[in-house]
């Protein structure tokens, strides 16, 4: 299995989202951090689906974190969602001709516990795919009450809180009717996090398999 030796030596990051805002949501944070920490890492950024709006969405806010002059990939597709199950050997497929091209160090992703059945295959199928890489599963709050108990946590200036936070509100305005899409939801859950791991905010992961370079 492919180690890890912290984000300095990150090369290849791929991120993974069912939908526009979840990697966002999931972790903004730590890609801004591994950017600050590593400005040449090449990110391979890949929604799963989206209507024009989201998908306009998804691509202000891939860009809002990436910046411009950042060395990146931006996938945007459109399978239907929340019917992923249904597309399954299509994602798949997706995942077998194009995402494994980029190697990447580092993946986030979903987890597997997710109660989104979206979330779910994505997550399953990046664990098909990807049998010697270093995965993180990021996290979404809902109603579901499905976060659990993660083992791994990125700390985070006040500053990166503050970017991701802007970043969300500014850019998805289809999810403001939402009445839990907002900064005390996503700011409570890093202050929680940080408390887990004995700082002011983190964002939180699940590590199943993680080897130390």
């Amino acid at each position: 299995m492919n180690a890890f030796g912290g984000f300095q030596r990150v090369q290849r990051l791929l991120c993974l989202g069912a939908h526009s805002d979840d990697i966002e949501i999931g972790a903004a944070g730590t890609i801004l951090r591994v950017l600050q920490e590593n400005p040449n890492v090449h990110v391979t950024w890949c929604v799963f689906s989206g209507n024009q709006t989201r998908q306009n969405e998804a691509r202000r806010g891939a860009l809002g974190i990436l910046g411009a002059s950042t060395n990146h990939s931006l996938l945007l597709n459109d399978f239907t969602d929340s019917n992923f199950p249904e597309q399954r050997r299509s994602i798949k497929q997706l995942f077998e001709t194009g995402l494994k091209l980029s190697d990447p160090d580092l993946i986030l992703t979903h987890s597997r516990n997710d109660a989104h059945q979206d979330h779910r295959l994505i997550c399953e199928l990046t664990w098909n795919s990807f049998r010697a890489h270093q995965i993180w599963e990021y996290e979404i709050p809902k109603w579901d009450a499905d976060l659990g108990q993660p083992n791994l946590y990125v700390p985070l200036e006040p500053s990166l809180v503050d970017r991701k936070l802007s970043l969300l509100q500014d850019v998805y305005a289809s999810q403001r009717n939402k009445h839990w899409f907002d900064d005390e939801t996503f700011r409570g859950l890093m202050r929680i996090r940080g408390l887990e791991s004995n700082t002011r905010y983190a964002e939180a992961f699940f590590a199943r398999k993680h080897v130390i370079a």
